[in-house]
């Protein structure tokens, strides 16, 4: 009897093992997909911080203009209106109006970069882009980050290089590095350089360097960096999935490779290599 029913018993086990399975797949891609949100939900919040500064200049601008305009018009009222004052006046708008454009400019621009990044990383959409400038529109959007932090970055490499490739998965990738090395690379409150350096290895692929001067990662942490799930800050709500997503949309997407390199007391190197114009 055992020997008649053990086939059905296997057959029912591996039916709960691919359902399982199935399920747990299914946790994990929209756990992925909650870790993308929440990364592009930091990146609202930092923008309207950096936002913040150029609109206040220049409403500050603006309300000094309109107070000294109802002055002039006062005196305008009242007397005779002298060259002087006019043209002390005239300084003024001429001052006021440079300060409220450049600072709308400065706004306005900041509200495309983060346009185009969140359009990016949401929609994953392929298109031709000069690698260098983009990757320091990234680093613009999570400049507030940084600013809560000792860190500094550095960006090097050729203005010309241009890929045709997901720049949404670049994002995505660059983001999760650096914050992972704000969480990890240092203690709190102290002072690091976080560098990017890219470069064009052949015709056919770019090769983009991200590495900080932190506290390394051991080797036992090292050979499981890209798991998901695996984090060596569990108890202060990381996930785990940072750098798996990374891993993913490097191998997956980007069609290419990402290794670490990293040495205790001395620093961690991400080296990605991805074809300048990824087979679909």
């Amino acid at each position: 009897m055992l020997y008649r029913t053990l086939p059905q018993k296997v057959t029912e086990q591996n039916a709960e093992l691919s359902q399982t399975s199935q399920r747990l797949k299914t946790v994990q891609k929209r756990l992925i997909e909650a870790e993308k949100m929440a990364t592009l939900g930091g990146l609202v919040a930092g923008v309207a911080h950096e936002i913040n500064t150029p609109v206040g200049t220049g409403i500050m601008a603006a309300s000094f203009l309109v107070s000294e305009t109802q002055k002039l018009m006062s005196i305008c009222r009242s007397q005779p209106l002298k060259r002087s004052t006019l043209n002390t006046y005239l300084g003024m708008v001429s001052e006021s109006r440079k300060l409220i454009f450049s600072n709308l400019q400065r706004s306005a621009e900041l509200v495309q970069s983060f346009q185009q990044v969140a359009v990016d990383q949401t929609s994953l959409e392929r298109r031709t882009f000069a690698l260098k400038p983009y990757l320091e529109e990234i680093l613009l959007n999570i400049r507030p980050k940084l600013k809560q932090t000792h860190h500094r970055i550095v960006v090097e490499g050729d203005d010309t290089i241009e890929v045709d490739s997901y720049p949404g998965a670049i994002s995505q990738v660059i983001t999760n590095l650096v914050i992972n090395a704000l969480i990890h690379a240092d203690q709190p409150f102290e002072s690091g350089q976080l560098y990017l350096k890219i470069a064009e290895v052949s015709d056919n692929h770019f090769l983009i360097e991200y590495s900080d001067d932190g506290c390394g990662i051991p080797p036992e942490t090292l050979e499981h960096i890209f798991d998901p799930f695996f984090t060596t800050t569990r108890n202060q709500g990381g996930n785990g999935l940072g750098l798996h997503i990374v891993y993913n949309l490097v191998t997956k997407t980007l069609k290419g490779t990402i290794d670490c390199e990293s040495q205790v007391g001395v620093g961690s190197k991400f080296i990605i290599n991805c074809p300048r114009y990824p087979q679909k």
